[in-house]
């Protein structure tokens, strides 16, 4: 199938390039002629994007492109875009996404002229993903097995997919959340060539230059970051990269988007950690972080940029923005892009699923139950926003919806016209009328919640005590200790059973072994990874060609996770499916994506698939090789003979 990338039409017909008037219809006249420009699509709103007007990047007070300009236009393909013509023997074995290592076969080694520089021996794929194991597995040092996995990812890509794919439960606490959080804090060690694209704040006027140096033109999905909050370990600058490489290489293996399609971005306006700027392998600017109008503009450029060089419908993920930005980004351009931020959005979906899920152990309503979360940030707000709109799906008022969730931050309980102020705009909607109270334990006391939630990297936050008292409170306490990484969780699972008697339903955001009950029973706490919930939900929008995400996307994909949850999960304690059906996952949660979006006019590829989940499954990427040599096919040898004289 295509996919749609929408023009946007522009209020002025010319632009001042080097000093010179010239009138873009003229300059875009050959592509107007060449196709007819699509219909105008609209915001969630309802008014057209032509008419949502992006401002210019400007250098020295000249317009240095318009706005009108775009790279693609019109519909897309869905192949590799890798073409053969221009490919030697040697690009098969130096490109990672064209090498198969030792599984070239005898005709494809000696029609592409590598005879020879490969043992004689050919090997499956299937032996090749032995090897991987057996290689990993001599390390013990996870920043080891993630240098050996980068590294893999360097030289063979479908290996690399392949081998995580089929290794999910091992491999994707070395790919992405904890031992990513120790790859970004070392990653001027770790670092070994290009993976991703660097926009600093000293590019700013120039960075569709910057994004036209990635080799692939064809990017549907871009994970970015400026690196200010990577997990829970603070600002770490440009060494934040590691999250968008390890977002993007799961966008691949749990959710089939092809490779060559995903382009990994950091943002570098410097970083506010002594440590790092004194760190002599830091790899970003060495200064204090940007902020103020500068970043704005910066921004500003980047997201029009994006637009103008990979389309409309280029899916742009915000990563690990520190909460001052996050909320106010995403309010920005959600309407204007397609655009979500993980940390909100997608944790706020795991987290619901988990919850939607708990109701059918304790028999409740998501309505009965009195939430108590530690942490008012971005995860926190995200998870307390998309309970209320699920709330309101039962027929609760949201008023009372919101009475239900207490929020305590580093002041105490966020109540009205609290005395230590700290409220913004979206912690004052989650207000409780009530007297401050200073410490976790005394709301736990006035609360007497059912649900207790820690999203605020404050390891051994629940502690024994407050798990005591969940314990007296509710038969089956719910606890979600959801900070990553695993130092910063905010209570085991050993914690959470031994301190509820192995009555807790308990998640987490990191892995933790499995626990076996005084009785002898035995409990897989599951884990709430935003990886159930972000491959499936970008492979929907990018299979439905959506233009904005909203809420209601969200919501569904949450609800989508809760009902793949079976009873036999269940009874093991997991609010999760194994990680080994992630994958299925995604394309469970992408179906249901793709048939909200058609149902509510959201979708711009056309026609509507007959099959969806046949058509989802067409676009994924293929783990497994393919032929190294174009396809030969004879001629017909009927043709009259010319004699040469």
């Amino acid at each position: 199938m295509e996919y749609l990338s929408r023009t946007m039409n522009g209020n002025s017909g010319k632009c001042q390039v080097n000093g010179t008037v010239r009138d873009i219809r003229e300059m875009k006249r050959s592509e107007s002629a060449m196709s007819p420009a699509p219909p105008a699509h609209c915001n969630k709103t309802g008014v057209p994007f032509s008419a949502v007007k992006q401002s210019q990047a400007t250098s020295g007070g000249k317009c240095t492109y318009s706005e009108m300009e775009r790279d693609r236009i019109g519909l897309w393909g869905s192949g590799d875009g890798q073409p053969t013509s221009g490919l030697s023997g040697l690009d098969h074995l130096k490109h990672p996404g064209l090498n198969k290592g030792m599984a070239f076969t005898i005709e494809e080694r000696q029609l592409l002229g590598i005879h020879g520089l490969l043992p004689p021996r050919v090997k499956t794929q299937e032996e090749q993903v032995e090897l991987c194991k057996l290689s990993i597995d001599r390390y013990e040092n996870p920043l080891n097995k993630y240098i050996y996995l980068m590294g893999l990812l360097d030289r063979n890509e479908h290996l690399f997919y392949r081998f995580v794919a089929d290794n999910v439960a091992e491999m994707m606490p070395i790919v992405y959340t904890p031992t990513v959080g120790l790859a970004c804090q070392k990653f001027g060690l770790v670092y070994r060539r290009p993976r991703g694209l660097f926009i600093t704040i000293h590019d700013k006027g120039h960075v569709y230059d910057v994004l036209k140096n990635w080799p692939e033109t064809d990017v549907r999905a871009i994970v970015v970051t400026d690196g200010e909050r990577i997990l829970g370990l603070g600002d770490l600058g440009a060494c934040g990269m590691g999250i968008p490489v390890g977002k993007l290489a799961l966008y691949t293996a749990l959710g089939g988007i092809k490779p060559h399609q995903c382009l990994p971005i950091t943002i570098d306006v410097g970083t506010n950690t002594q440590s790092m700027l004194d760190d002599p392998l830091y790899i970003g600017l060495r200064q204090r972080r940007v902020r103020g109008p500068d970043y704005d503009e910066l921004l500003d450029e980047f997201m029009r940029a994006v637009v103008r060089r990979y389309g409309q419908n280029c899916l742009v993920q915000f990563e690990d923005f520190g909460n001052a930005n996050a909320f106010r980004l995403l309010e920005k351009y959600r309407n204007k892009y397609c655009t979500f931020n993980d940390d909100i959005q997608g944790t706020a979906a795991v987290a619901v699923a988990g919850l939607l899920a708990s109701l059918r152990l304790t028999q409740k309503r998501l309505s009965d139950n009195v939430i108590v979360f530690q942490g008012a940030g971005e995860a926190a707000l995200g998870i307390a926003e998309l309970c209320v709109m699920a709330m309101k799906g039962e027929g609760t008022p949201e008023q009372e919806a919101r009475c239900r969730i207490w929020m305590v931050d580093s002041k105490g309980l966020i109540v009205k016209n609290r005395p230590e102020g700290g409220l913004n705009v979206h912690k004052e909607r989650f207000a409780q009328d009530h007297a401050p109270v200073r410490t976790l334990a005394e709301v736990v006391e006035v609360a007497r919640p059912s649900v207790l939630i820690g999203a605020a990297a404050i390891g051994g936050a629940f502690t024994p005590e407050i798990l005591r008292k969940m314990a007296n409170f509710n038969e089956k306490p719910v606890i979600f200790a959801l900070s990553n990484p695993t130092s910063k969780a905010e209570c085991t699972a050993e914690e959470a059973y031994s301190n509820t008697d192995d009555r807790a339903i308990f998640a987490s955001g990191s892995p933790f072994p499995e626990y076996r009950s005084k009785s002898g029973a035995l409990f897989r706490p599951g884990q709430g990874n935003n990886s159930y919930i972000f491959p499936g939900l970008a492979l929907g929008i990018i299979c439905a060609g959506i233009l904005d995400i909203s809420d209601d996307f969200m919501l569904l994909a949450a609800e989508a996770l809760a009902e793949i949850v079976s009873d036999d999960d269940l009874a093991y304690g997991s609010l999760y499916p194994p990680l080994h059906m992630i994958k299925d996952c995604s394309v469970k949660i992408a179906k249901k994506i793709v048939e909200h979006a058609y149902n509510t006019g959201k979708a711009s590829v056309q026609p509507q698939p007959l099959d969806t989940e046949e058509f989802i499954r067409a676009q994924m990427y293929s783990v497994e090789y393919g032929a190294a040599l174009p396809p030969a096919y004879p001629w017909p040898d009927n043709q009259p003979r010319v004699a040469i004289i």
